[in-house]
């Protein structure tokens, strides 16, 4: 299994220092803040921690603060509700005295009923896809400097865009239509655990969002004249899956004003079954020119 698979499995292997309270920690990779995703699948993992039985099918999450990587995440979890079918929880993130973010879950026990879904779109299988290091390769020099830098990082997520032009010099200037497919999946085997394939989802499912709605406007998150940041963030959980398999995420951006952008995604199986949708909105302020 690679190093960062490990380190992410390890992440999110809460400590527990009280009856519903957790601790957990950022990984020491010189990021300024703690990535999203991370704390989505962390107050995620808490908030499943106290539920018996019962699988999360939606949560609701604000980021409300940056999270300071350097310093450990509190977690405590409100036991809001246990109904007959459903249990609701409430999770909040604490760091320096100040909550930093809020969670609302909801689990249900397993129920058969009616059944139907969008069909995956249609787009080139994974394997016939460039990887990052053949998109390296095949780019060179003409990589932004920005979107470089977090190639050559190392990551549990590994990730094949449908269109790779968007990484290209030109993508930046280039105003596009608000949308992206990418097959995702983590970059190494995990264990059997459906929670913790859903605490993977979690995590990868705030990555690219916010590009979706900034690349209709000739930016990205790597645009230094963008101030961008995730507001708020929603998943609905549909079928079983595994998050060591790829998975197509299909997003759009429906619209962008008073500088907020909102983004929304489907997540298939390989087998192309949906298995997840997602909703968020960013910040995508223009930075004002310096003096």
């Amino acid at each position: 299994m690679p190093d960062p698979v490990i380190d992410l499995l390890s992440i999110l292997d809460l400590e527990q220092i009280e009856q519903n309270i957790f601790r957990g920690r950022s990984p020491q990779i010189g990021w300024q803040r703690v990535f999203g995703g991370l704390v989505i699948s962390q107050a995620l993992v808490a908030a499943s921690r106290t539920v018996e039985g019962r699988s999360p099918h939606s949560l609701h999450c604000y980021f409300l603060l940056p999270g300071d990587p350097s310093v450990p995440i509190v977690y405590e979890v409100e036991r809001v509700r246990d109904g007959r079918s459903f249990t609701t929880r409430r999770c909040v993130a604490v760091q320096h005295g100040r909550t930093i973010f809020v969670l609302s879950a909801s689990f249900q026990i397993e129920e058969d009923g009616l059944e139907h879904s969008l069909a995956m779109p249609e787009v080139p299988p994974p394997d016939s896809l460039p990887g990052v290091e053949e998109l390296k390769r095949a780019l060179g020099a003409q990589i932004p400097d920005g979107v470089r830098r977090y190639l050559d990082r190392e990551r549990p997520i590994e990730f094949r865009p449908v269109d790779a032009s968007r990484y290209s010099p030109n993508a930046a200037r280039t105003a596009r239509r608000p949308s992206q497919q990418i097959w995702m999946r983590a970059s190494g085997r995990l264990p059997d655990d459906p929670a913790i394939h859903r605490a993977v989802l979690a995590y990868l499912s705030d990555m690219t969002l916010l590009d979706t709605a900034l690349v209709s406007h000739g930016k990205s998150v790597f645009d230094g004249t963008m101030q961008v940041a995730s507001l708020d963030h929603a998943i609905w959980f549909h079928r079983s899956f595994r998050a060591d398999e790829w998975m197509l995420y299909d997003q759009e951006s429906p619209n962008a004003n008073g500088a907020r952008g909102l983004t929304r995604g489907s997540l298939f199986s390989h087998e192309g079954h949906l298995i997840a949708s997602v909703m968020q909105e960013g910040l995508m302020r223009p930075r004002a020119p310096r003096s």
